[in-house]
């Protein structure tokens, strides 16, 4: 699949209209680099199923740092259970959420290497955090996203974080904001890990898994 061709791909993704998963849309929404920031810790290892009404109970509990390094490690675990890790990560963001109140003035880091420094964010939520919380161009690479660059045949990557970098070099910046929720959308609905629905793809003919 040429370079050229990633225009047209965008568009009939955008067209498909396919739909949203509840986390997607309550993501989309965000315009908090915090609440992004949890949301995604929560996410991780957990489908968004279990993450959506999570995230909901996690924010009847607390939405800003100040508020949140005040809940209870045992507190929190409950309203986010059954989330992968739920301890961990209950522990995690109270940790993270002192820091930021305490040691950042309340507000969250807005490069990736400053947010890589918090413990248990990689590359991915940071990235979504610069996207969706910051507006900034960076390229969030999940699972969904690695998987269908690499069928279509765009790059040649082994795991998501030489997908990143590949993409870095080779997407349009235009498209580095919203091409994670374009193909985690399309991934969840049509090109699925086992047994893609290629019949029912809309940009199949692009695919070189097809070709």
């Amino acid at each position: 699949m040429g370079k050229s061709n990633i225009d047209f791909i965008v568009q009939k993704l955008k067209d498909a209209k396919q739909p949203l998963s509840d986390f997607v849309q309550l993501m989309d929404t965000f315009n908090d680099p915090y609440l992004v920031l949890i949301s995604c810790i929560l996410s991780l290892r957990t489908n968004d199923k279990t993450t959506y009404p999570a995230t909901l109970r996690m924010l009847k509990l607390a939405k800003t740092p100040k508020e949140m390094k005040q809940v209870s490690a045992k507190d929190l675990a409950e309203a986010i259970y059954p989330v992968g890790f739920y301890e961990n990560k209950a522990k995690q963001i109270i940790e993270l959420s002192r820091q930021i109140d305490e040691e950042l003035d309340g507000k969250v880091p807005d490069e990736i290497e400053d947010l890589i420094k918090f413990n248990g964010v990689g590359r991915k939520t940071a990235n979504l955090v610069l996207s969706r919380g910051f507006n900034k161009p960076a390229i969030c690479v999940d699972v969904h996203v690695h998987r269908i660059f690499n069928r279509l045949g765009y790059i040649k990557t082994k795991n998501p974080e030489e997908t990143e970098f590949a993409l870095r070099e080779k997407l349009p910046v235009k498209y580095w904001i919203d091409i994670n929720t374009l193909l985690v959308t399309h991934g969840q609905n049509i090109c699925k890990p086992i047994k893609p629905d290629c019949e029912n793809c809309p940009i199949a003919e692009y695919c070189a898994k097809i070709i």
